[in-house]
């Protein structure tokens, strides 16, 4: 009954309620990040757990793969404490903003003059404008008691048609506000990687909008028993939704209605992997960010064929323990954990032997091509690859 009313979201990103508390010891960091689901694998570790029974045994388990791009600060947001709770003080955005974030204040992009913040661009360009801004940034420091930043997802990253970004404001924790404000202005248009938010075995929590499954009957909406065999005019229904008086029906009877696309926090996630994307070293590209210790083959996260419905993940990828929320590509806001952990469960460190790489498509055997290739030998499709080829000229 927490969730009710059961109706479709209102947003399809999903929102932060409730922010971190600030501990200004820690030095100045961000709360949160976003990332877009690319698919599920499995993967074998070791578990170093004292005084259980499956301690230094070897256990599979279920994980996601959120694929992180960095994200670009764009601008930062002073808030003052009211009567009333927070409000916006000074709101100050960057000289060059990225034709994917201003495609989110349009409608429709092609038909518009695009003369979003040209006007405010100019601000960073003349003394005037200047003198304003070193103003509001000293006023935020001497009256907010909140800093958040704007940042956006970089679109052209992820393998979507969609070309319009995804925006939210950020908090940031740590640190004294005077700092706060530093760090912000000093990452104004920069790019924050993931690995600069969270690491390797921290607890945190996911927020995002489930799949939606539309209209649907109590029977799988809601669970219910299902009614004998032989009941008159269908048996996947509720027998009694009610008393006589109230002449009504109560809001806690169940009926047919949306099951899905709602907003949904899932707390308590565990970080196996903060993955590297493909990068270069030495002049080579290198794809080795699902090998192990134990696995020493050279191996991207990316299985082989893709994930289903998503495609390749060649950026900084996250491996959470379990399932998220939301369907494939579907956007989510990972953020840092509201509570102090002290279970030997979050405490426990997090060393995987082997991450599977094989076909989610079907029942795969093979880890990568080359493996493939070398059990499968010389292919029909790989003959007429090579007769197709032109041959190179004689000098």
């Amino acid at each position: 009954m927490g969730f009710l009313p059961r109706k479709r979201s209102k947003r399809h990103r999903g929102r932060v309620r409730t922010w971190p508390k600030d501990n200004p010891s820690q030095p100045v960091h961000l709360t949160a990040f976003l990332g877009y689901k690319a698919g599920m694998t499995h993967i074998l570790r070791e578990v170093h757990r004292i005084a259980l029974k499956q301690s230094k045994r070897e256990e599979v388990e279920a994980v996601t793969i959120i694929d992180t791009p960095p994200v670009i600060v764009v601008g930062l947001v002073g808030y003052i404490h009211t009567i009333r709770g927070l409000r916006s003080f000074k709101t100050i955005f960057a000289e060059h903003l990225s034709d994917e974030c201003k495609r989110r204040f349009y409608k429709n992009w092609y038909k518009s003059k695009k003369k979003a913040f040209t006007k405010y661009s100019k601000k960073w360009q003349d003394e005037k404008g200047k003198k304003q801004l070193d103003k509001d940034f000293i006023l935020m420091k001497k009256y907010c008691s909140v800093i958040r930043v704007i940042v956006h997802s970089q679109m052209r990253l992820v393998p979507f048609r969609q070309k319009k970004a995804h925006i939210m404001e950020v908090q940031l924790n740590g640190g004294s506000i005077s700092d706060k404000v530093d760090w912000a202005k000093e990452r104004l248009e920069q790019a924050v990687p993931v690995s600069a938010v969270f690491s390797q075995d921290e607890i945190i929590d996911v927020i995002g909008v489930t799949k939606g499954h539309g209209f649907k009957g109590v029977t799988s909406r809601w669970h219910t028993k299902k009614l004998p065999r032989k009941t008159h005019k269908g048996l996947r229904k509720v027998a009694c939704i009610g008393a006589w008086h109230p002449a009504r029906v109560a809001y806690t009877i169940a009926r047919a209605g949306q099951k899905g696309y709602q907003h949904r926090t899932d707390i308590n996630k565990k970080v196996y992997r903060i993955g590297k994307g493909v990068h270069m070293q030495d002049g080579k590209v290198v794809y080795n960010n699902a090998s192990t210790n134990y696995d020493a083959s050279q191996k991207s996260i990316t299985p082989m064929g893709g994930f289903p419905r998503y495609g390749e993940v060649n950026n900084d990828y996250v491996m959470l323990k379990g399932c998220v929320p939301g369907a494939k590509k579907r956007v989510l806001t990972l953020r840092k954990s509201l509570l102090v952990h002290t279970s030997r469960k979050s405490k426990e460190d997090i060393e995987l032997k082997f991450i599977d790489t094989t076909s989610k498509f079907g029942h795969g055997c093979f880890q990568t091509a080359q493996e493939k290739r070398a059990f499968m030998g010389p292919l029909k499709k790989d003959v007429l690859k090579k007769l197709q080829e032109p041959l190179p000229e004689e000098a």
